[in-house]
């Protein structure tokens, strides 16, 4: 890659009162996993989903009383391109590390807790996943941790620790999930 690829920007203002607008467009923001890039400038890498996205979140802006522009551009250089890349995958490595340190929390818990812990965080990793633009490697990681929480005892030699709780019917479900869980081309 020797040209920085194109980016889908949003210039925007609102109004401080009423907050709730404001509140809902910053964490609609967050769950997109927008670059911040200066007051009132968030960038996404371009596609056909984010620059949707980002058209929804400006029309919301204008409704709430104000004014957005949605761009597309390009960073003047490579250098540019992957510190803004590099900010959002610290963003995302942060939240992977966060569902191993869970996943690990509840590995000592019943049968019964670590699959209701794994659930919950297997549809945390899809969330992640969707805001994921530039994968650190702990995304794999955190599959690991949350396949290992999965696991029946048996399975000690593929992530799993010896002595676990586990139910194979549970994991082969839960394995069957995770491959059907693919997250593009889902709205927010």
């Amino acid at each position: 890659m020797d040209q920085p690829g194109n980016w889908v920007l949003l210039a925007y203002r609102m109004p401080r009162e009423p907050s709730a607008p404001r509140i809902a467009v910053w964490r609609k923001l967050e769950r997109l996993g927008v670059a911040r890039l200066g007051d009132g400038l968030v960038g996404l890498p371009a596609d056909a989903r984010t620059r949707e996205q980002v058209d929804w979140i400006a029309e919301e802006i204008t409704a709430g009383g104000g004014s957005a522009t949605v761009w597309l551009a390009t960073p003047g250089s490579l250098a540019q391109e992957r510190a803004i890349a590099e900010q959002m995958q610290a963003a995302r490595r942060a939240e992977y590390e966060m569902i191993i340190v869970q996943a690990r929390a509840a590995e000592g818990a019943r049968a019964g807790e670590r699959s209701r812990v794994a659930n919950r965080l297997r549809a945390e990793l899809r969330r992640v996943e969707r805001r994921d633009f530039f994968p650190p490697a702990e995304r794999d990681a955190a599959h690991q941790a949350v396949r290992a929480l999965s696991a029946p005892p048996e399975a000690a030699g593929d992530g799993a620790r010896a002595g676990e709780a586990g139910d194979g019917a549970t994991a082969a479900l839960i394995q069957d999930a995770e491959g059907a869980g693919a997250p593009e081309g889902r709205a927010r």
